[in-house]
């Protein structure tokens, strides 16, 4: 233990004895080598981070391989050269092989970042998605039809990458289909996935138009088999949904010409055919409540009494003042401008009587 103990006090203490140290230094290789793992070991994380790291890694082995080989002479420093040089090159190639399966093509790459990228998808998801797909992208040219009324089946859903289609029904013009959007949403959802049925509208091509499509089996077995993907096409579809009626809200007006608003279903049986039905029966009453109470032949004026015929004559009865509510209750909830229009009627307010003084 003793020997033991003052051979390991030699080497920490005093060191290891040279016998002579080289007085020329080694070659440009060996310090390019250096500078090479120098560099390599300053990259940073990720995809981009790895290739700066390893390919600098790798270029600074292969140049220790060239300084053991031609200058240090050594095995040991040559064979572990070219194993970290080999190391280095195989993850590249990964990072290589792995950049080439994640790359997209130009247009479903758009659409990630248009559509899918603001709702913070998944990359994996939304290749799932495109795999659905076969990543076919379809044309459509000018005046070509997409669905024909009453003839195309509902076999698949559709969404527009570039172009416009015109929707109409019966030769009548309904709304325009524009990018990013879905062409038959509304027929997709209309159905269930073991229902058949064809087209209620035809969607024709204004211009030269490009789209992607999911055969209809294969999109329910992606949605029934991967849960967000689902809620990801039931956003998607409902407010594509309502995008398109809200297109259809400008078409669509009662019949005394008002703007018949979709958010209010209610509004056309309040303000249409209720409107019109109690129209007359409304301007009816206002007759009756405008006519001034004529006394009749048979009626016989009272005499006047010196008091009656100081304060003036009495106002005549209406309709409204027998059923006029308490006076509390029309001083709290009726507006100032009620006065005018109980003057325009006819119905002149009571005068406070002021008696003579005798």
């Amino acid at each position: 233990m003793s020997a033991n103990s003052s051979t390991m006090s030699q080497l920490l203490w005093q060191g290891p004895v040279c016998v002579g140290w080289k007085r020329d230094l080694e070659g440009a290789v060996y310090h390019l080598a250096n500078c090479f793992l120098l560099l390599g070991f300053m990259g940073g994380s990720g995809v981009y981070g790895c290739f700066y790291l390893f390919g600098f890694l790798g270029t600074g082995y292969v140049c220790c391989v060239m300084w053991g080989w031609f200058d240090a002479c050594g095995l040991d420093i040559i064979l572990w050269s070219v194993l970290l040089a080999a190391a280095c090159l195989l993850q590249l190639g990964y990072l290589i092989d792995r950049l080439r399966r994640n790359t997209l093509p130009e247009e479903f790459d758009a659409l990630y970042k248009t559509l899918c990228l603001p709702l913070q998808v998944p990359l994996q998801a939304y290749k799932e998605i495109v795999r659905c797909c076969e990543e076919r992208v379809l044309t459509l040219a000018t005046e070509q039809t997409y669905a024909v009324e009453g003839e195309t089946p509902i076999n698949r859903l559709s969404l527009l990458l570039s172009g416009r289609v015109r929707v109409s029904q019966d030769g009548q013009f309904l709304h325009y289909i524009f990018p990013h959007q879905f062409m038959d949403s509304p027929e997709w959802e209309s159905l269930q996935p073991s229902e058949e049925g064809v087209f209620q509208v035809t969607l024709t091509a204004e211009t030269p138009c490009s789209y992607i499509s999911w055969p209809r089996k294969s999109l329910h077995l992606l949605l029934t088999k991967e849960r967000y993907i689902s809620h990801l096409f039931s956003a998607l579809l409902g407010y594509d949904i309502s995008e398109k009626l809200y297109a259809l809200n400008d078409k669509l007006f009662a019949k005394f010409g008002l703007r018949f608003d979709i958010r209010l279903p209610s509004l056309y049986h309040v303000l249409g055919p209720a409107a019109s039905d109690t129209g007359p029966e409304s301007e009816k009453e206002d007759e009756e409540a405008r006519e001034p109470a004529m006394p009749t032949s048979a009626q016989q004026t009272p005499p006047c009494s010196p008091l009656a015929a100081a304060t003036g004559p009495p106002a005549p009865p209406s309709r409204a003042r027998m059923s006029r509510p308490d006076s509390g209750v029309l001083a709290s909830r009726t507006p100032l401008h009620s006065y005018s229009q109980v003057m325009s009627r006819g119905q002149a307010p009571l005068a406070p009587a002021h008696t003579p003084e005798l």
